[in-house]
């Protein structure tokens, strides 16, 4: 009884953690997505996409949580939400490139967004802190989809300190340069997320980093 209890007690711990997870999210998507398409910062917008897909991976990590007693609808769950994940990386990561590239290609200089400083420094700051906390309710319940997840904020946590970089070395160096270098540089991060979603088979153990 007391390790149903305990068990219980973590499932909803994660079910919190998962709800303040969208929440953050949802409002970063805006903000970021807003501040990229007013200064044209690809950084901005592919930062804002990945929000969106961060929110997707946690509500799908919602409807893990909410089946956990049942163990086969959890596995197929997984299974599902992490491939369809998978292809949205993907998408993201094209988009990126081509227009990174165009962006280099034309010299098309963004303008300069300290809104979107101040999104991306929030970010550096909040998103490790929830992936650590998600990493420790997937380790005690001893979870692959709930991995997968905490792996998601990690990615966003990553890539907000890339953006951060391009960002400000735009707004306040002026080097226009750097905004679409650093969404570049996020395309390996993604590219792997995408690979490992798409790739994912039923049992199979997550990559760890």
């Amino acid at each position: 009884m007391t390790l149903v209890t305990d068990r219980q007690l973590v499932v909803r711990r994660g079910i919190n953690l998962s709800y303040l997870t969208i929440l953050y999210n949802s409002l970063e998507a805006v903000g970021s997505l807003i501040a990229g398409v007013l200064a044209g910062s690809v950084t901005l917008v592919g930062f804002g996409a990945d929000s969106v897909i961060e929110v997707t991976s946690s509500v799908a990590a919602q409807w893990r949580l909410r089946s956990d007693v049942n163990e086969m609808r959890r596995e197929l769950v997984e299974l599902r939400t992490r491939q369809i994940i998978g292809w949205c990386f993907a998408a993201l990561a094209v988009y990126i490139v081509l227009d990174s590239a165009h962006s280099l290609w034309t010299r098309e200089e963004p303008g300069k967004s300290l809104f979107g400083v101040v999104v991306l420094v929030l970010s550096v700051i909040v998103m490790p802190l929830l992936a650590t906390a998600k990493h420790r309710v997937a380790r005690e319940m001893d979870s692959r989809a709930l991995t997968a997840d905490a792996m998601q904020t990690s990615l966003c946590a990553y890539l907000s300190v890339i953006a951060l970089a391009g960002v400000a070395l735009n707004a306040f160096v002026g080097w226009w340069w750097a905004d679409p270098v650093a969404a570049l540089a996020m395309t390996p991060i993604i590219l792997r997320e995408s690979l490992e979603g798409i790739r994912a088979k039923p049992g199979a153990p997550d990559a760890c980093c």
